[in-house]
């Protein structure tokens, strides 16, 4: 699978991620109990989707260093 689809897959799902919490936050409205029920099956595995892509972006720190270091 290429690097790039990956990265951007799970920034866009952390994005959602984010969205829903900021709506949780100001309007305590949540977008995926709303869409999909309230820990329905489906709903589990968006919020673990979105944990998971959380987690891979922390590895994103590494490579904007590795990559900043390459270009000294």
């Amino acid at each position: 699978m290429n690097s790039k689809f990956l990265d951007y897959t799970a920034l866009v799902l952390t994005i959602v991620g984010a969205v829903n919490w900021g709506l949780i936050g100001f309007f305590r409205f949540n977008l995926v109990t709303f869409l999909f029920g309230d820990m329905t099956w489906l709903s589990r595995i968006i919020y673990a989707l979105v944990g998971i892509s959380g987690l891979y972006l922390l590895s994103l720190f590494g490579r904007i260093a590795s990559f900043s270091d390459s270009r000294l």
